[in-house]
């Protein structure tokens, strides 16, 4: 009995591996249609009075104005272009802080976001941070850079019932994301701690006070090294 119970925990291992290896190549070069937060998000709201927003329009990376990658570099993860997948300092400041009992910080990476958007659900249990650390490598490895932020940039939560650039910019902006100014870029950019709540045009004084700290962020970032232009 314990013979086979073993056999079975190694053919789902083994099934666990093939397929998360499998999916991760495919979305290198196959648009990711949805995500598992965009079903979280629309069952919610089943039940209740709130009507169910799904907007999502997948585009290529060069059809993205480059102040919207610069921005999110220099709001959610400075290093970006230069880290494997994690930033280590970020991670060993959110748990002290943490661990001294202020206000819950992540150190989470652009990388690991677009692993946790993409292949998992949200959370904070060990399980769910262990398998995020597993995708965060496997894209690192065989995405690289210029897909990783082509995938975060389409996935995303950015809004209420809006999921990635494109749907924000005519959301936020009534215009595609490759006209998307500074300013513009810098006001999503803002509102991604919690994009249900905050609101990218017209928005409070806290945003307009992130959106201008991530502006002058922004003066120190060229063009991404994985632009080639």
């Amino acid at each position: 009995m314990i013979r086979k119970i073993l056999k079975f925990i190694g053919k789902l291992i083994l099934y666990f591996f093939g397929i998360s290896i499998g999916l991760v190549i495919l979305f290198k070069f196959v648009p990711v249609p949805f995500t598992p937060l965009m079903f979280i998000r629309s069952v919610e709201k089943i039940g209740t009075d709130e009507k169910i927003i799904w907007k999502h329009d997948w585009v290529s990376i060069d059809e993205m104005s480059i102040n919207i990658q610069k921005a999110v570099i220099a709001s959610e993860d400075g290093k970006f272009t230069s880290h494997n997948g994690f930033d280590i300092k970020a991670i060993q400041k959110a748990y002290t802080n943490n661990q001294k009992g202020k206000k819950l910080k992540g150190g989470s990476t652009i990388s690991q976001q677009t692993a946790k958007n993409v292949f998992l659900w949200p959370g904070r249990s060990y399980v769910r941070k262990g398998l995020e650390a597993y995708f965060t490598v496997l894209i690192e490895v065989v995405w690289g850079k210029e897909r990783i932020m082509e995938v975060y940039l389409n996935s995303i939560e950015m809004g209420n019932g809006i999921y990635g650039i494109e749907a924000a910019s005519q959301h936020w902006f009534n215009k595609p994301a490759k006209n998307l100014t500074k300013n513009e870029a810098a006001a999503i950019a803002a509102i991604l701690p919690n994009p249900r709540k905050f609101k990218a045009k017209n928005g409070s004084n806290y945003i307009e006070r992130r959106k201008n700290a991530i502006k002058r962020q922004m003066n120190f970032y060229n063009n991404p090294d994985y632009k080639k232009n």
